[in-house]
């Protein structure tokens, strides 16, 4: 039976280019939102899930990120970071000097802020669901407008391409994890997600959550933290470490963390993405 991988689309999106890349034989399922694709995978519509999560310019996903801490018990089961050319699309015979409105999905508007800014200045930015859907808006626009997508979306959507590789760094990249039920069991070369909280605040408490992995060289290849959505000055910490959940070392890191903090979740252990730059 054919594989049911659900992604944030429409058609045409850098997430549907990542999905096609992480199983091409895939039945593909767009979804319009993060939340959507999670509920399909968790509803058994789709045996896992394509989400952004990281972009080098812009940073994290917060939609994917606030989904895995708070509302989903979904796994990370794969990674894969993919290069991002960002196009200026407009209706056929469409110009560069009559645009009055440029359409995207925030993330690609954030990651052509300089471009924009440079070559549209008295343009209003409009944020769409996502960047082909920026396609479909620009062209029913009563206003002449340009989106910015992938090459991809043009073809589909029957767009023209005016500009290419208009992001404001030559290597933007976005990284993509695969949601599912389960993580991946070891390979020998992972990563795992994490994230943690504590109940009081204290001096030295990160410090000595930092101390499990940093005494048994745990390589943290990420720290961040979000707000915890209950009160204000309070957050949840995420970790992205070398290693797997199951690895006895990482295993009695975890154990330490666990003493410390008031809830800790494992996002999932995953084989890390090969061809990362």
């Amino acid at each position: 039976m054919t594989k049911r991988v659900a992604y944030f689309g429409p058609a045409g999106t850098f997430t549907e280019a990542a999905a096609l890349r992480y199983d091409p034989q895939a039945q593909l399922l767009p979804f319009s939102s993060i939340a959507a694709v999670a509920a399909a995978v968790d509803a058994g519509m789709a045996e896992e899930g394509v989400v952004p999560i990281e972009n080098s310019l812009e940073g994290s996903v917060t939609d994917t990120l606030d989904l895995l801490i708070h509302e989903s018990h979904l796994c990370i089961r794969h990674e894969l970071v993919m290069p991002i050319e960002h196009c200026l699309l407009v209706r056929p015979g469409g110009s560069a000097q009559e645009v009055r409105v440029v359409y995207s999905h925030p993330q690609a508007l954030g990651q052509c802020r300089r471009f924009i800014e440079r070559c549209f200045p008295k343009a209003q930015a409009v944020a769409a669901l996502s960047t082909a859907a920026a396609v479909e808006e620009m062209l029913q626009s009563q206003l002449p407008a340009a989106a910015i997508a992938p090459s991809r979306a043009a073809e589909i959507y029957g767009a023209e391409v005016l500009a290419r590789g208009i992001q404001d760094h030559p290597s933007n990249s976005t990284r993509f994890v695969v949601l599912a039920h389960q993580d991946h069991p070891p390979t020998g070369r992972d990563k795992t997600s994490l994230c943690f909280s504590f109940e009081e605040d204290r001096p030295g408490l990160l410090y000595s959550v930092m101390g499990e992995f940093a005494s048994r060289s745990i390589n943290l290849v990420k720290v961040e933290s979000r707000p915890n959505k209950e009160s204000l000055g309070r957050y949840v910490f995420l970790i992205d470490l070398e290693g797997h959940r199951e690895d006895p070392i990482v295993k009695e890191a975890l154990h330490g963390v666990r003493a410390e903090a008031s809830m800790i979740k494992i996002l999932g252990s995953y084989p890390r993405y090969a061809d990362w730059a």
